[in-house]
């Protein structure tokens, strides 16, 4: 590791711990190899994560990457920071013993849909309604990619993969829609055409105390390619990305010709805005205690061929486990001992 620069009063977002070293994204590469197939959407992911750290007010050294398995477990090798590659499933189970052991650290956790919600899927629920102090980024690319191509929880019914033949018969996952319903506090979607966005969703994720659910959109471009074109491709954006702007009715396409208004019957729905009344249409608020209208958003695009929202569906505040959720100071020597030796034990016959 090269000798960080010279000091300068950076506040570190949500983290009071006075000045830390200034930082470029140069400062953040490690001289390993970046390896993933030519063209894949986690170069470009790994960019904006390199150049939000500098905004991040973090010094390298209170910055820990987990990694499970899979090709965006790969993340701690490439950031100059400490790191952990996990096993497969267990990185937030391993962020959350790093995160608790020591609250000053930054703890990112980065996995895949395959990584973090199959056999990972329970280690995810628990870290996000914990609350635990970590940044969870999710790479969705709804494909295994590492082993070559069988279909992911996030698959759309009927993929044909090399474990789905005759097509998937699974019903997907929508990562945030489940990250909602564990009460995540803050929870995000960005996309891996978009680096300046990316950026943004990373610092304001990592700003955030508690746990932060991102899903990043990301193209495997061998085994899955094009997933996401019909939303994500520069002539598609306009039509197709829902930005969410905090305390805005929420718009998009030509001239803000369309909107999200909220149906009783059927959930968040799009509409022309020509149809309807201009004080129709939904106002974003993502600081809403209740999860309930951001998870009407989170289902909006039920596949990657209509208007999908982008941005953060939901920002607040809760007690943070291990700090704020304690309750009262550890026990003492004495007291450790005493329970130790409490003699639990029973005679059976």
């Amino acid at each position: 590791m090269t000798p960080p620069p010279t000091p300068v009063s950076v506040a570190a977002p949500g983290r009071d711990r006075g000045p830390v070293p200034g930082t470029t994204r140069a400062d953040w590469q490690s001289d390993q190899e970046v390896r993933w197939c030519p063209g894949c959407g986690d170069y470009s992911i790994l960019a904006a994560f390199q150049f939000a750290l500098p905004d991040m007010g973090v010094r390298r050294e209170d910055v820990v990457v987990v990694g499970g398995i899979g090709c965006a477990a790969r993340f701690p090798y490439y950031v100059d920071s400490y790191g952990l590659h996990g096993i497969h499933g267990r990185a937030p189970a391993i962020a959350t013993g790093i995160a608790l052991a020591n609250p000053d650290l930054s703890v990112f956790v980065v996995g895949g849909d395959g990584d973090l919600l199959s056999i990972g899927g329970n280690h995810l629920l628990h870290a996000l309604r914990r609350n635990v102090d970590l940044t969870i980024l999710l790479f969705n690319n709804r494909i295994y990619g590492l082993t070559k191509g069988q279909y992911s929880p996030t698959s759309e019914q009927g993929k044909v993969t090399k474990s789905s033949p005759r097509g998937s018969e699974d019903a997907p996952l929508h990562p945030l829609s489940v990250a909602l319903g564990a009460d995540a506090t803050f929870v995000a979607r960005t996309h891996d055409m978009d680096r300046a966005h990316m950026v943004e969703t990373f610092r304001r994720a990592h700003a955030h105390r508690g746990a932060a659910f991102v899903e990043v959109l990301q193209n495997c471009n061998v085994f899955n390619d094009g997933a996401y074109a019909e939303i994500t491709s520069k002539s598609a954006r306009e039509e197709m990305v829902i930005p969410l702007r905090q305390g805005e009715p929420i718009r998009f396409g030509p001239d803000g010709s369309r909107g999200v208004v909220l149906d009783p019957d059927v959930g968040a729905v799009v509409v022309d805005v020509a149809d309807v009344a201009e004080d129709a249409l939904l106002v974003h608020d993502e600081t809403r205690d209740d999860p309930g209208i951001a998870f009407a958003l989170s289902r909006l695009a039920p596949n990657p061929d209509a208007p999908t929202p982008m941005g953060v569906f939901r920002a607040v505040e809760r007690p943070v486990y291990g700090i704020a959720t304690s309750p009262g100071p550890p026990p003492g020597r004495d007291a450790l001992g005493a329970l130790l030796h409490s003699g639990s034990t029973w005679t059976v016959g």
